[in-house]
């Protein structure tokens, strides 16, 4: 992944004129938005606009999350944020988290064309997909303590959001609770992706997991869905901000270790697969177990399962990007439908038998 991927088809200075009349609609006629601007380095799915709005003599610096064109062929078939706002609201509020603080959520579409979101914008440094942080950059050259730093600090975002009691009111916008509510959903969405055209990989990985269903997969508790290193900022390799909540589900804790423990290692793979060394001992399994259950208590359980499980939901997401490539004339079909997939060789690992990432 070593270039920016199309998420949008629309017009930032129509875009413009439309926020600026509806910031109007929503603080007086002194509103005004600035110039848009689009992020180059992180995020494929919303679109994401940055902008400062300024009403009665204050500016704010913004960032607007906007569902997805149909035109834009998207990544997921539903885009709730008004359930995005609301996991916001509850992992800062409650979990003491650094989400953005949420501005507004609009959900009639005539405004921008489409339901929106509006929070300010954080500060700080981003660990980059595009090129991916492996492959150099402010963290592949910071010390070994600075990003064991950072590791550790991540890992306690989920801690304390994991550890946090929500009530049944404020989880029921996440959906059906569980493990099995969860890989039926993924199972639904590879099916509404790939429109009926077979990956065979991937569905060798959803034989694979209904073979090895844990027996006990333990409490279910808000999990933050895309939990990685790349949605979150860092200031002195502290977290001040974290970001992508569209994936937020309720089931075992596992679902976050394990997708935050795979998409680095799914850097770390693309890196050595290009001959360079990456960051070999970052984000490793035990590392990150071992933090988490000193933090919670809790002791990570089934997680070959649960990592060829992350490395499946990947492959189901990246496919459906690499079509929408495909649609706009920038690169063509594969032979091979497995190909689709960009970390085939991991998951074909993983269906082998468990290779710990180096």
């Amino acid at each position: 992944m070593t270039e920016q991927l199309r998420t949008s088809t629309r017009d930032l200075a129509e875009l413009r004129e439309r926020a600026t009349a509806w910031l109007r609609s929503q603080v007086g006629p002194s509103a005004a938005v600035s110039e848009m601007s689009r992020p180059s380095k992180n995020g494929l799915s919303s679109e994401t606009l940055f902008f400062t709005a300024t009403w009665d003599g204050h500016g704010t610096r913004c960032v607007a999350r906007l569902a997805p064109a149909p035109g834009a062929v998207p990544v997921f078939p539903t885009y709730d944020l008004g359930a995005q706002f609301e996991v916001m609201r509850l992992a800062r509020e409650k979990a003491g988290i650094p989400a953005p603080r949420a501005l507004w959520y609009e959900p009639d579409p005539e405004p921008l064309g489409t339901p929106f979101l509006v929070m300010e914008r954080a500060e700080g440094d981003v660990p980059a997909d595009v090129m991916p942080y492996t492959f150099g950059g402010w963290l592949h050259d910071a010390s070994p303590a600075d990003r064991r730093r950072l590791q550790d600090a991540s890992v306690r975002v989920l801690a304390a959001l994991h550890q946090t009691a929500f009530t049944p009111r404020e989880l029921a916008p996440f959906g059906p609770a569980g493990l099995r509510a969860h890989v039926d959903a993924q199972r639904a969405y590879y099916e509404w992706a790939h429109g009926g055209h077979r990956i065979p990989l991937l569905e060798r990985a959803f034989a694979r997991l209904e073979a090895t269903w844990p027996d006990d997969p333990g409490p279910d508790v808000l999990t933050w869905g895309d939990a990685r290193i790349g949605n979150m900022m860092f200031r002195d390799f502290a977290p001040v901000a974290v970001l992508d909540w569209e994936m937020a589900a309720v089931g075992p804790r596992e679902l976050d270790l394990s997708w935050m423990i795979f998409l680095h290692r799914f850097f770390q793979d693309l890196t050595k697969d290009a001959g360079l060394p990456g960051l070999p001992g970052f984000m490793l399994r035990d590392d990150v177990c071992r933090t988490y259950r000193e933090l919670t208590g809790h002791e990570p359980r089934d997680l070959d399962f649960y990592e060829l499980y992350a490395a499946l939901r990947h492959g189901v997401i990246m496919a459906r990007v690499w079509r929408r490539r495909i649609h706009f004339g920038e690169q063509p079909m594969p032979d091979d439908p497995d190909d689709l997939v960009l970390h085939r060789a991991t998951i074909e690992r993983l269906l082998t038998g468990y290779e710990p990432a180096s």
